[in-house]
């Protein structure tokens, strides 16, 4: 046995000394022999020499500690870069010349928010009553007023004229020196009936405000919630609740600790809530006192809903300024009503919640024409009813007598996407998409959408890019398009300025002139034209605008509209088809059977509403 080499023996001084070993300067490159003169050495040679401990020079350390050790030097090396970069912008700032601050002379505060600005305004149809949405001093607010048109007839009939004598002078000097024409005469009697004419005020009914949110109970017991609800006043817009104030800082916490991450960081200010309001005519659907008598085609309430808000509420318009502003009915719905459109006749009411999900309402006959939604990420943003059509022989065409629950819609949708919306009484609501979500030409994108009510089943389509459709939403298909002339566009194609007769077969439509706007220095100075379409004027359009009404025999004889027909006259039919044609299907007859008696209990349910 030969004894080991002293580099590998081990002892306790060797390792001693293993421990006391001091870092030697280790140079990253290659050895080269230096200048023999310091002058020539290179300045860049400390670089090139780092302090290493022996140990490192053969191990270097393991995972993670590398991954940490080149995170800390990392921290290190950009913290030191911006402890420069401030220092820096610190002695430039300390540097630079500061220029002479003069402190303002005068203070002048706004007082602009405590003015009363009107947003809104409608009027019933007739003209009995007026509703303001009114927003001032940090605070939003309806006003509603009962136009008095009987005084105001009487007034206008007998003026009583108040002549200032200046005035009579001057008209009997005229007269006996300068020639007076008719036009002139006629003038001067116009200008002095509408001064001296004094109309009634209107009467001021009732203010209402935006739904206080929902907060603890103040009631002690049960059973004085059920006395505050006890004659239906606001039942169910969820302000009467027994839940104490605690359940809710309770409820609150959960929700801020569940969505922390989500709720962190910075919040705008919620603007003040906006309401939507339409005047309804007296319908078996809105619950009235027994005392209140509304005349046929007056308006007896005003629906109104905020943003926000679940809940539709229904103001008696038979009231005074005495009486409480409370809701005499409250529809909830299950998400936040986004839009709400009445129909032009008030018979139908579409109340679209942020869920993407339509409720209709047949006002007139007192029912529900169903729940529909839309696709999915599908939000309303705005809804155009359409005058009810028959398609007959390919041709679309409107029934010439009256027809009820019968209602279709066109949804224009946030994403652009336009839908058709179509309803009877006794079947479920359809859905049907007229135009998809653009995808790849954006500019393409619908804009806005106005029916036509001149040409059955049709609709202008608005788009992005500035161009004007009309769609035949039956088929659907784009049947022409209109176009000002080339020198002319539209200057705000996203916002375009039109308007469609609701009694004509025209359109108006407003371009500007691209030359002479970029020379206009200010908005007002822009000039535009205003465009008349008619469309009795194209050749296309022309058959389908003079000849667009089906008699009411056709359609009664016709058995592709059973639709149309009042219940009475379709349960005819059917117990003359019946018995006609005998059934040898036992299937077919059991059927026939079912459908009988269920055509039977709806003609119990029309003649108990009459």
């Amino acid at each position: 046995m030969f004894p080991a080499p002293p580099s590998v023996m081990t002892s306790p001084k060797g390792s001693r000394a293993q421990k006391l070993k001091l870092p030697t300067l280790t140079r990253k490159g290659t050895l080269e022999v230096p200048s023999p003169t310091e002058e020539d050495w290179s300045k860049d040679d400390e670089e090139d020499w780092v302090f290493k401990g022996p140990d490192q020079e053969q191990d270097s350390l393991p995972q993670p500690y590398r991954m940490i050790n080149k995170l800390v030097n990392f921290l290190f090396d950009h913290s030191w870069e911006i402890i420069e970069e401030r220092e820096a912008s610190r002695k430039a700032e300390l540097s630079r010349i500061q220029p002479t601050i003069y402190p303002p002379l005068l203070e002048s505060k706004d007082d602009t928010s405590k003015q009363t600005t009107c947003i809104k305004m409608e009027i019933s149809e007739g003209g009995d009553f007026a509703a303001f949405l009114l927003q001032g001093a940090g605070d939003i607010w309806l006003d509603v007023y009962k136009l008095p048109k009987e005084s105001w007839l009487k007034e206008v009939e007998h003026p009583q004229l108040t002549i200032n004598p200046k005035k009579k002078v001057r008209q009997l000097q005229l007269n006996t020196l300068d020639p007076v024409t008719a036009d002139n005469l006629e003038t001067d009697i116009n200008i002095s009936f509408r001064g001296d004419v004094k109309l009634s005020l209107p009467v001021y009914i009732m203010k209402i405000k935006p739904p206080k949110p929902v907060a603890g109970t103040t009631f002690k017991s049960p059973l004085e919630v059920f006395a505050k609800i006890e004659d239906c006043c606001g039942l169910g817009s969820g302000q009467n609740h027994f839940i104490k104030g605690s359940q809710w800082e309770q409820q609150a916490a959960i929700f801020n600790a569940t969505f922390k991450k989500y709720l962190d960081g910075e919040w705008e200010e919620e603007p003040l809530s906006m309401a939507t309001f339409h005047f309804l005519l007296p319908s078996c659907v809105i619950a009235m006192p027994a005392e209140v008598k509304s005349p046929p085609g007056v308006a007896c309430v005003i629906g109104v809903h905020w943003i926000g808000s679940h809940n539709f509420f229904l103001y008696s318009l038979n009231r005074t300024l005495k009486d409480k502003a409370d809701p005499e009915g409250v529809w909830p719905c299950a998400a936040p009503i986004a839009v709400s459109q009445l129909s032009g006749c008030y018979s139908y009411l579409v109340l679209a919640c942020e869920d993407g999900v339509l409720t209709l309402w047949d006002l007139a006959e007192g029912l529900s024409l169903g729940v529909i939604a839309l696709p999915e990420r599908c939000l309303c943003q705005s809804i155009h009813f359409l005058k009810y059509f028959l398609v007959h022989k390919g041709q679309n065409m409107y029934p010439e007598g009256p027809v009820k629950s019968q209602m279709k819609c066109v949804v224009l949708c946030t994403d652009a996407s336009l839908h058709l919306v179509a309803a009877t009484g006794t079947q479920r609501p359809t859905l049907s998409v007229l135009v998809e979500r653009p995808v790849k030409h954006l500019d393409e994108a619908i804009c806005a959408v106005a029916p036509v009510q001149a040409l059955p089943g049709m609709v202008l389509i608005f788009s992005s890019n500035g161009s004007v459709h009309l769609m035949d939403v039956a088929k659907p298909q784009i049947v022409c398009a209109f176009a000002p002339p080339r020198s002319y566009h539209l200057a705000v194609p996203w916002k375009p300025v039109f308007g469609v007769s609701l009694h004509h077969p025209c359109f108006l439509l407003r371009g500007d002139h691209p030359d002479e706007i970029g020379s206009a220095s200010q908005a007002e100075d822009i000039p535009n034209s205003i465009f008349y379409f008619n469309f009795e004027a194209y050749p296309l359009l022309e058959q389908i605008s003079r000849n667009c009404t089906i008699p009411q025999a056709n359609v009664l004889d016709d058995t592709t509209f059973p639709q149309v027909l009042p219940l009475e006259e379709r349960c005819e039919n059917f117990f003359q088809k019946r018995f006609q044609k005998p059934v040898k299907n036992k299937v077919k007859e059991q059927e026939h059977w079912t459908r009988l008696q269920r055509y039977s209990l709806l003609l119990q349910r029309e003649n108990l509403k009459k």
